[in-house]
């Protein structure tokens, strides 16, 4: 893999960031976003732009403003939207496809700008289908009106919404077994933590393989 580089992007919300991991032949742009408590360090991303590359998928990780700016706590969702249509003109720089990503917060990002942005697909890690324990305040009405193709890849335990309270569409699932929202596995599981963040990076190598 090439050396990283970084990016300052200015948005209509204040500074955004851009890691750039690039594919030496690359002909997809997959940019993912982090949830509205953590960053980029999450173990899914980090291991998306260290085992995509090689796949001839370019990965952006991208930081919103609010993580920039040293707070804490995300804002409100049409905040992250302004956001993210902020960094869109980088991500599409290269001239390549962007298939618009995230986890939790960011996933849903991706899923309510994609069709307006053109987006190419969508890879949602860890959507946040309900709150905890809240099953009644669905989200699904975002996933569902992506308008693209999509990946939802969710941990087996998420208490943000297991795979089998995910409504039917037309969107694909993998299921990461024993994982909770940041994919952590619980150390009786069957699968060690390697195991499934391999299942994840396998997961989402195939289905960038299969976009057209």
């Amino acid at each position: 893999m090439s050396s990283d580089t970084t990016e300052i992007i200015e948005t209509d919300a204040g500074p955004a960031r851009i890691t750039w991991h690039q594919a030496k032949k690359a002909r997809l742009v997959l940019a993912v976003s982090h949830g509205a408590g953590g960053g980029i360090e999450a173990r899914d991303l980090k291991a998306l732009a260290t085992v995509l590359p090689a796949h001839g998928v370019t990965v952006a990780r991208v930081e919103q403003p609010w993580r920039v700016a040293g707070k804490k706590l995300a804002p409100a969702p049409k905040t992250l939207d302004v956001g993210w249509r902020g960094i869109w003109p980088a991500l599409a720089g290269p001239g390549l496809p962007v298939v618009s990503g995230g986890r939790s917060a960011g996933a849903r990002v991706a899923c309510r700008t994609a069709a307006e942005l053109g987006a190419h697909a969508v890879l949602a890690l860890s959507f946040p289908l309900h709150p905890p324990g809240k099953p009644e305040k669905s989200r699904a009405g975002e996933l569902l009106g992506s308008g693209v193709p999509t990946l939802v890849v969710q941990g087996g335990n998420d208490p943000f919404g297991k795979p089998e309270e995910f409504p039917a569409g037309s969107y694909e699932l993998v299921e990461v077994p024993y994982g909770d929202h940041g994919f952590a596995v619980p150390k009786r599981a069957e699968i060690s933590q390697d195991e499934a963040v391999a299942l994840i990076t396998d997961a989402v190598v195939e289905w960038t393989g299969s976009l057209g």
